[in-house]
């Protein structure tokens, strides 16, 4: 979020008219040329590129004023600010057809980096990027003119690493491998001298002292990034750098074929023996460059996690710690998957790193790189790691859920690692229940991340835990937040507790004995039996909750991973996993978080899923009859969830067939047909206007199609039917009813009664329309439109008017 004050001066930049900067840009041409590079020039050059970068289409500038720009930039008198403030604008104006950057003769190394900046910016980045990488090594390959050095130019490697890592050639890398082991093994462990501020000054203090380590001794062994003194010289600002690109560097070149954990040359046993009394014994200085590299590499990230252990004195100085020991544990992963032999030095010492932080939930980001070694080394060295995978899925989830860096961090490693931990690994799978409480704390940010994750969660066993995890995310979110806010109160500001009492707020709740059981099964760590429905009372002592933007938010980005579970599970799931999911779609629909948003997109989603899983398996409606009779049943499932009992309906008078289901004898079709008959009289009675509720024409045309179909399949139900469509023009003529609804809905009523009440003329007609075999639905007549039931009925439907002048009412 930006401050008032930064707001209004975007206003004001995206607000200015072209006449008026056109005037603006004529009065910084005039500086420019005249070489005024005073404060007014710089204030001015720096509203130019508020300007020009608070606007989201390009300003038009002369093309006189952009080589002028360039021009500038290129001055040898030119002020650094002054640089830096032409090249960002000419970064936000590009691309553009008026600049036109010449770099080849450029020695000034500060110079090239903010012209190869303007180069990416123009779009040509792979052409551009291969001939900066040549001319950068060329750079590096001699000595660099008086007064000019090579910190601007790793930046710019690295760059060219990123856009074009085939640039180089085998001997460029060779060469750069060499200088990068001159920088990260090589550099200083003496400060530098400070620059003079002129006048009288003590002589001594010009004087470098020792470079320090983080717990304020001084340092005895070589310069790392933490390592730390008051001013750097150029070698150890060039360490630093190296060290930041090492990582990138050795993902592209690190790797030469000849050795890794795939090589099969010698056997697992004796190559690991080899390898490392090679390594160790073998004088580093004989060993190729990319070997070379490595090795000193290595020995970079062994000596930054013996630094990791020292104590800072500075708060910013841990955060550094924990910074370094990530990159320097990832950096050793890679290094090890290049080369074997480095595992076994690895292990023992990664093994006291995690029993050192383990217990420090502040160290909780270090553990992921851990994790990700032994997961990549573990079976190489024949090494037991689940304990450090438990630690991880159990502790960091149920402590740090809400720390939004880690949550994006801890999904990456699973999203990265998806395919081991489904296959491999049982902990994945129990901890479900821990890994919703990130998504439950940090929705929307990390939808995208869970619909990935979330098909390869699914399975037979686990289906039904994530389906209720997902529509109790609001209340877990809700129960969270209670959890966080009882931990960061103070004991001393908790009232008392009466556990005879019941609690006043959900905070006092959190501690009640009634009430704590609740919160442990909606917070717990692992999967566990449990019934969804002994929530309620926590649903509704949560309930004040249901306004918090974090609810909220969380309720926003169920609805679509519901519809991701529901496609997942169509593709595995059995009658039995069906049956029970459609139960559950039934039972969950009286117990969902009382958000009235929330819910009504839950009964969308699992109203429009039910048919899929009763196509699917269409026995279900005979084998689950009590359950969808006693829904359909009860007339406030079509005020409270018209949705879902639509689709109820519509389920029950498509399958509810013996050519579905021999079970579905004649005395079934019956009860099902009573209890539709009944609710559609319940509906359709007249009563005195002041209480006539109304219902959608939907419910009512599902209802009225639905009997019929019953009753073509149990032919001594069609008087029955065919009596109570023809008094369905009495009900939409009455004054009461027509008041109600329109003249449309009314029309769509009464045609659909008539539609279905003249196919029922014709028994055998009516079958065939109605309960149509699978040799003649299959496959074209669900998918030609022009063979649908509607046209089918209507068509069926004129053909008899021809005979008959016959209509209900």
């Amino acid at each position: 979020m930006y401050t008032a004050g930064t707001e209004s001066f975007l206003r004001q930049a995206r607000e200015i008219q072209d006449e008026e900067l056109r005037k603006f840009i004529s009065r910084i041409a005039g500086f420019l040329q005249n070489q005024d590079f005073g404060n007014e020039t710089v204030d001015s050059l720096q509203r130019l590129f508020l300007i020009i970068s608070a606007t989201k289409y390009g300003r038009k500038v002369d093309g006189k004023f952009v080589e002028l720009l360039q021009t500038v930039l290129y001055l040898p008198k030119s002020p650094e600010q002054v640089q830096f403030l032409c090249a960002a604008i000419l970064r936000e104006m590009s691309p553009c057809n008026d600049l036109s950057m010449s770099w080849d003769k450029i020695q000034d190394t500060k110079l090239l980096s903010l012209a190869f900046s303007i180069m990416l910016a123009q779009g040509n980045k792979k052409a551009e990027a291969e001939a900066v990488g040549h001319h950068v090594v060329k750079i590096l390959e001699g000595r660099l003119p008086e007064g000019q050095n090579a910190l601007h130019l790793l930046p710019l490697l690295s760059k060219v690493i990123s856009f074009a890592p085939m640039s180089l050639s085998e001997d460029q890398i060779n060469l750069l491998s060499k200088r990068m082991v001159d920088w990260l093994r090589y550099a200083s462990v003496q400060q530098g001298v400070p620059h003079s501020s002129g006048g009288f000054f003590n002589p001594r203090a010009r004087q470098p002292g020792p470079i320090m380590e983080v717990d304020g001794t001084a340092t005895t062994d070589f310069f790392t990034v933490l390592s730390l003194g008051q001013c750097y010289t150029e070698d150890q600002w060039l360490n630093m750098q190296a060290f930041s690109m090492l990582r990138k560097w050795l993902l592209c070149y690190g790797s030469d074929g000849a050795t890794g954990p795939n090589s099969d040359d010698k056997s697992e046993v004796d190559g690991s023996v080899m390898s490392m009394v090679s390594v160790t014994s073998t004088s580093s200085r004989l060993l190729p460059p990319k070997e070379r590299l490595r090795e000193k590499a290595f020995e970079y990230c062994q000596r930054l996690i013996e630094q990791s252990n020292r104590r800072a004195v500075k708060k910013a100085d841990g955060e550094l710690q924990k910074a370094c020991l990530i990159e320097a544990i990832t950096v050793m992963d890679i290094i090890c998957r290049q080369d074997s032999s480095y595992v076994y030095r690895s292990l023992s010492c990664l093994k006291n790193v995690h029993s050192r932080i383990s217990g420090d939930l502040s160290y909780a980001r270090v553990l992921l790189p851990i994790a990700q070694f032994f997961l990549n080394h573990s079976e190489t060295a024949a090494v037991d790691s689940e304990a450090v995978y438990k630690h991880l899925f159990t502790k960091v989830p149920a402590q740090l859920f809400h720390s939004p860096m880690l949550a994006f961090e801890f999904l990456q490693f699973c999203r990265h690692n998806i395919r081991f931990f489904t296959e491999n690994l049982s902990i994945f799978q129990q901890n479900i229940p821990n890994l919703f409480k990130f998504l439950a704390w940090n929705s929307p940010a990390l939808v995208t991340e869970y619909m990935d994750l979330l098909p390869a969660l699914l399975r037979t066993d686990t289906a039904m835990e994530i389906f209720h995890l997902l529509l109790d995310l609001p209340c877990l979110a809700a129960a969270l937040d209670v959890q966080l806010r009882s931990v960061l109160t103070p004991m001393s500001e908790r009232p008392a507790l009466d556990p005879a009492l019941k609690p006043a707020t959900y905070l006092d709740a959190f501690r009640h004995p009634d009430y704590r059981g609740l919160f442990q099964y909606l917070l717990q760590v692992e999967s566990a039996p449990g019934d969804p429905s002994r929530l309620t009372g926590l649903r509704q002592l949560l309930a004040s909750m249901a306004n918090s933007p974090r609810v909220v938010q969380c309720a926003e980005s169920v609805p679509v991973l519901l519809q991701l579970f529901f496609g997942v599970v169509a593709e595995f799931a059995d009658r039995a996993l069906a049956s029970k999911l459609v139960l559950a779609i039934l039972e969950r629909s009286d117990h969902l978080y009382e958000i009235p948003a929330f819910k009504a997109e839950m009964y969308r989603v699992m109203s429009c899923q039910l048919p899929v899983l009763c196509k699917l398996h269409p026995s279900l409606v005979v084998e689950l009859s009590k359950q969808l009779l006693e829904f359909s049943g009860t007339v406030t499932n079509i005020q409270s969830k018209e949705d879902l009992f639509t689709h109820v309906v519509w389920a029950i008078g498509e399958y509810a067939s013996v050519l579905h289901d021999k079970r579905c004898t004649a005395e079934q079709i019956n009860k099902f047909f009573e209890v539709l008959e009944a609710m559609l009289f319940e509906i359709t009675q007249l009563r005195p206007l002041a209480t006539i509720p109304k219902y959608s024409p939907r419910i009512i045309a599902v209802l009225m199609t639905a009997l019929t179909k019953l009753a073509s399949r149990s032919q001594d139900l069609i008087p029955r039917v065919s009596l109570f469509l023809s008094k369905m023009r009495t009900f939409v003529q009455n004054p009461a009813i027509s008041s109600i609804y329109s003249a449309e809905d009314a029309d769509a009523i009464l045609t659909r009664a008539t539609e279905l009440m003249n196919v029922l003329k014709m028994p055998s007609v009516a079958q065939f329309v109605l309960t149509p075999s699978s040799e003649v639905s299959s496959p074209r007549f669900h998918q030609d439109t022009n063979v649908s039931l509607p046209l089918a009925m209507k068509t069926t439907s004129r053909l008899l008017e021809q005979g008959t002048s016959f209509a209900p009412g």
